[in-house]
């Protein structure tokens, strides 16, 4: 009889923080500090919104050349939500993220009335918006670094990239960027709609997000994946 493959722990600086544990005691002791960060509506200016709800979608140039990034702030005002924490239940009830004690019919109602309104495209989730990567890319260069690595969610594989070439090329398949000093990763996890930049140096970090003027919030001790969740049911 075979033994059982189990597979090792992965590296934490090159992966998302699990489920149902405090982000920062699961990067305790390799960075001091993660801000969440939300993946944007987006507006089509020049383009045909359907293009972007079709199988065939446009590439990273097509939406940064024809498109323009509506905030979670601007998309509260539209719809007449009250809080960050019901836009991001809202679109975890959209995709059926949630079990049926946590989700929000009237909140994925108005986000998919006033997406529909006002001809927006809701945020993606498990994945890197198009409309931040480059901006993102270019901060870390800023910070001196040229090749930053690419892995996947497991912690199973990486590629070494050259950042201009991620930059000035299509070709980003995965979601967990991690520099070679190990100091800052950018991750997504599959079933959210924001990401998390995380630092072993809070002055590196905030350059980076005074560069690309990202929308979000830094964790606190009790932050978890499901933080939307958490904080409507406190109490």
């Amino acid at each position: 009889m075979k033994a059982e493959r189990v597979l090792p722990e992965p590296h934490r600086f090159s992966v998302c923080a699990y489920e149902d544990v405090s982000i920062k005691e699961f990067y305790k002791g390799i960075f001091n500090e993660v801000y969440i960060f939300f993946h944007p509506f987006i507006k089509p200016i020049t383009i045909d919104s359907e293009l972007l709800n079709s199988e065939t979608n446009p590439d990273k140039f097509q939406i940064i050349n024809h498109c323009e990034k509506v905030t979670w702030k601007e998309f509260l005002a539209l719809s007449g939500l009250k809080s960050y924490e019901e836009v991001d239940i809202g679109l975890r009830t959209r995709i059926l993220g949630l079990n049926k004690d946590f989700e929000n019919k009237e909140f994925k109602e108005k986000i998919n009335t006033v997406s529909e309104k006002e001809k927006l495209v809701p945020p993606t989730e498990g994945m890197l918006p198009e409309l931040l990567i480059n901006n993102l890319l270019g901060a870390i260069k800023e910070e001196k670094y040229d090749w930053i690595w690419v892995g996947d969610e497991f912690g199973t594989e990486r590629k070494l990239e050259y950042i201009n070439d991620l930059i000035e090329q299509d070709t980003l398949a995965r979601h967990n960027l991690f520099t070679h000093d190990n100091s800052i990763l950018i991750t997504t996890h599959w079933d959210s709609h924001f990401s998390m930049i995380c630092s072993d140096d809070k002055k590196k970090l905030d350059r980076i997000l005074e560069r690309c003027n990202l929308e979000g919030f830094y964790c606190d001790d009790d932050t978890e994946i499901y933080w939307s969740v958490r904080n409507t049911n406190k109490g």
